[in-house]
C-alpha cells in the first residue's frame, strides 16, 4: 500500500522505516527542511538499534522524504499522523500540531483516504480530527479517521514495532478496519518473519503479532492507560524500595518474590531513580487531565507522579549521606539518557540529578555512550566549563573523583573492570541509582557501595564467602 507518515520525529521515523521494511511504499512528510536534507543524505537523527540498517535499505526506494503534505496525501491511501503532542502547563496534551495537520490534509483529499492517529492523543481526538476535516469542506464519504497507538520503547523501538506484543487499531467503520488489517498483514500472517532479511527476533516475541480491533475511543484510552499502568509499577516498586531501606530488607529479593507471581510479572519492577523520557511523564499527566475533564479525580496518578519526583530527591539525599557535604566535591557520573539504549534526555532523571548536584556546588565529569551531544546542549549554557566536563570513557569520568554515580542502566556500565575503576577513583565510593551490581561483590572488591532498596556495603568485615564469589566472578 502507499502510506504517508506525517512527522519525522521518533515515532514517525521508526514507523516509516518499519512500514517500508514490511513492503509498503512510504512517503515521510516533514516541514523541517534541514531535517529532510539530513534524512535524504542518510543521516539518522536518533540513536535506535536497527534503524540505520532499515534507513539504508529503503531510503530513496520504498522510503522517500517530502515537505509537500498535499501531494503526499494525494499519492497515499492511508495517512498516519505522528506529530508531537507536548504537555501544556496544565498537563493536558497540546493538540495544535494535530489540528494543523488535519486542516492541511482536508484540502488534499480527492479520493477515499484513512487518516490515522499515530501520535499519543487523549480520547475524543479522532472525533475532533473528523470535525476539523469536515469543517474544511471535505465530503464525509471520502475519508475515515482511525486510531493506531504505538507501544514503542526507546532503544528497542524497531523490534517493538515489527515484533509487537499487540497491534491495536481503533476504527468506527469496517472499511477503515479492513485497510489497516491489510497494512499489518505481513506481521499478523507471519509472512514477514519468514524472510531471510527480517530484523532478528527478540526474546519473548509473540509470532504472529496479535491484532486487536476496537472503537477509536477505546484505542485512544488503551495507549494512555497502558503507559499510566507501567509508570505505576515503577513508582510502586520504588516506594517498596524505600520501605526496604528503612527496615533492612533487600528489594531485589522482594522483587523476585513478587514478580514470580504470574498475575504480576517481573517486568517494570526495577527500583531506581524514577521514570523519565518523552512518554511516561507526559502521558500520565495527560491521562490524569482527561480523567479530570471527564469528572473523575484520578488520585492514584497523583501519587504515581509524587513518588517519581520524590525518588530523585531520595537519591540526592543518598549522595549527601555518603559524602556528608556536597559543595566542592568532584563527582563522576555515568549516564545522562533517561534509560539505556537511547540518546533521549527528555525528562531524564539522570539529567535532573546532575543539574541538582551542580547547583549544590559540585564539579562533575560525565559520560554517556550516546547522549553526550544532546546533554551538552542542555547543560553547557547554564554552567561554566569548570563545573562540568564531558569524558570520552567510563574510566576518564571516574578519574580522581570523590565518588562515582551510576544514573543510566547502559550494559557497558554493568561490566566494569573493578581493578581499573578502583585505581581511577580518588575514593572507592560507588553510588548506584540503577542497582547494576551485587553489594557483597562490590564490598569484596574494595568499594563502598550504595544502591536503591538495599543496605550499603563496605569493604570492612566482608564475609569470606562473598570474597570467594567475587573472585570467581572476576
Amino acid at each position: 500500500m502507499r502510506i504517508a507518515v506525517v512527522g519525522s520525529g521518533y515515532v514517525g521515523l521508526v514507523a516509516g522505516a518499519c512500514f517500508a521494511d514490511m513492503g509498503h511504499e512510504v512517503i515521510l512528510v516533514d516541514n523541517d527542511h534541514r531535517k529532510l536534507v539530513a534524512l535524504r543524505n542518510g543521516k539518522v537523527p536518533i540513536h535506535e538499534k536497527f534503524l540505520p540498517e532499515l534507513m539504508a535499505r529503503h531510503r530513496g526506494q520504498r522510503l522517500t522524504f517530502s515537505d509537500d503534505l498535499h501531494e503526499a496525501v494525494r499519492q497515499s491511501s492511508v495517512i498516519f499522523v505522528a506529530v508531537g503532542t507536548p504537555p501544556t502547563e496544565s498537563g493536558e496534551a497540546d493538540l495544535s500540531y494535530v489540528e494543523s495537520v488535519a486542516r492541511e490534509i482536508s484540502g488534499a483529499i480527492d479520493s477515499y483516504k484513512i487518516v490515522v492517529e499515530k501520535s499519543t492523543v487523549p480520547v475524543y481526538t479522532s472525533e475532533w480530527v473528523r470535525k476539523i476535516i469536515l469543517r474544511n469542506g471535505t465530503d464525509a464519504e471520502l475519508f475515515d479517521v482511525a486510531s493506531n497507538p504505538e507501544f514503542l520503547r526507546e532503544g528497542t523501538a524497531v523490534t517493538d514495532f515489527l515484533f509487537a506484543d499487540r497491534i491495536v487499531i481503533g476504527c468506527d467503520s469496517e472499511r477503515a478496519a479492513e485497510a489497516l488489517r491489510e497494512i499489518y498483514q505481513p506481521l499478523t500472517s507471519g509472512s514477514y518473519y519468514q524472510r531471510a532479511d527480517a530484523i532478528p527476533q527478540p526474546d519473548r516475541a509473540v509470532i504472529p503479532a496479535p491484532i486487536i480491533v476496537t472503537s477509536s475511543k477505546s484505542a485512544e484510552l488503551i495507549k494512555h492507560a497502558s503507559n499510566a499502568f507501567l509508570a505505576m509499577k515503577i513508582s510502586f516498586i520504588n516506594a517498596v524500595a524505600s520501605v526496604c531501606e528503612s527496615v533492612g530488607a533487600n528489594v531485589h529479593q522482594v522483587v523476585h518474590g513478587v514478580g514470580t507471581d504470574s498475575r504480576i510479572g517481573p517486568r517494570f519492577l526495577n527500583p531506581g531513580i524514577g521514570y523519565g523520557g518523552s512518554c511516561f511523564p507526559k502521558d500520565v499527566m495527560a491521562f490524569r487531565a482527561v480523567a479530570k475533564e471527564s469528572g473523575y479525580e484520578f488520585r492514584l496518578l497523583d501519587e504515581v507522579m509524587r513518588i517519581n519526583e520524590e525518588q530523585r530527591q531520595r537519591f540526592l539525599r543518598k549522595v549527601r549521606s555518603a559524602l556528608w557535604t556536597l559543595r566542592g566535591k568532584h563527582l563522576g557520573v555515568l549516564g545522562l539518557a533517561f534509560k539505556g539504549g537511547t540518546d533521549d534526555i527528555r525528562e531524564s532523571p539522570a539529567l535532573f540529578i546532575v543539574q541538582a548536584l551542580l547547583q549544590e556546588g559540585c564539579s562533575i565529569t560525565v559520560y554517556d555512550p550516546a547522549a553526550m551531544e544532546r546533554a551538552e546542549e542542555a547543560l553547557r549554557p547554564r554552567q561554566t566549563n569548570a563545573n562540568i566536563k564531558f569524558a570520552n570513557s567510563v574510566y576518564e569520568a571516574a578519574h580522581g573523583v570523590d565518588a562515582l554515580l551510576i544514573l543510566t542502566e547502559w550494559e557497558e556500565f554493568a561490566n566494569l573492570d573493578f581493578n581499573r575503576l578502583r585505581g581511577e577513583l580518588k575514593y572507592p565510593i560507588v553510588i548506584d541509582g540503577r542497582n547494576l551490581y551485587d553489594p557483597d561483590v562490590m564490598a569484596a572488591q574494595g568499594f563502598t557501595y550504595y544502591s536503591v532498596g538495599r543496605a550499603a556495603s563496605h569493604p570492612d568485615g566482608v564475609p569470606a564467602a562473598a570474597l570467594r564469589n567475587a573472585n570467581n566472578k572476576k
